[in-house]
């Protein structure tokens, strides 16, 4: 990531999106503002950004349909929701499509700037401690968590920073319980109700990684937290 981290901004709203815009570059950061989805894939192709700030509700091309595009190819530029629509259903689809934060309007702008700079350093990943591994033989799959990558022999799957993370933590508790509170401190750095789904989520997905291997399962531990078991 470069000194003054790039920022792709999506809102239709042109006073708001100025606004926040203004700030942002205030801060330190590279802001490309655009007012509808389909400007901001054409400015998503032509450049390489750190992160991604996107409304949900545009014209042309909504902020849902922009993140599935995006995780379609890229698995690792993160993606915040900025959106008036505050039902569950929604957060939760945010989440599984791969977001990695959502912010509901009306939010502030400190609030907003603690979010990106909490969402860039889990882009790294989570700093290991000097003795514990960094690459794991999880079956027949092998993990290189600074890398962010899972393998199956040619297959290579290329985890988001929080994929990452959790199946890191995973692996380190292999056989053990890893404790949801645990999980949620280390990667959401929260326990909210969101939080906790976003969670749910990713533990799926990482079952879907790991279904080709019989002996290698994620087990839910009703009221503790997970385990994976490898056999």
């Amino acid at each position: 990531m470069s000194a003054a981290p790039s920022i792709l901004l999506l809102e239709d709203d042109p006073n708001l999106g100025v606004v926040i815009r203004d700030h942002l570059v205030m801060n330190g950061f590279e802001v490309t503002l655009k007012t509808n989805g389909e400007d901001g894939l054409t400015a998503w192709r032509a450049s390489k950004f750190d992160l991604c700030l996107l409304d949900i509700m545009m014209p042309k091309l909504d902020g849902f349909s922009f993140a599935r595009t995006v995780r379609s190819t890229d698995r690792t530029t993160p993606i915040i929701f900025l959106t008036a629509k505050s039902l569950k259903e929604d957060k939760i689809e945010g989440f599984r499509i791969g977001c990695d934060d959502y912010l509901t309007k009306p939010f502030s702008v400190e609030e907003l700037l603690l979010r990106i700079q909490a969402v860039l350093r889990r882009t790294h990943g989570l700093a290991a401690k000097a003795d514990e591994p960094t690459v794991f033989q999880i079956g027949k799959y092998n993990f290189d968590c600074r890398r962010q990558i899972l393998r199956q022999g040619r297959t290579q799957y290329k985890l988001t920073a929080r994929e990452s993370d959790l199946l890191r933590l995973l692996c380190l508790h292999a056989n053990e319980t890893l404790d949801r509170d645990t999980a949620l401190r280390e990667i959401w750095q929260s326990d909210s109700y969101f939080s906790g789904r976003s969670l749910d989520v990713f533990v799926s997905k990482l079952r879907k990684y790991l279904k080709d291997d019989t002996r290698v399962e994620i087990l839910t531990i009703h009221g503790k937290g997970f385990r994976l078991i490898v056999g």
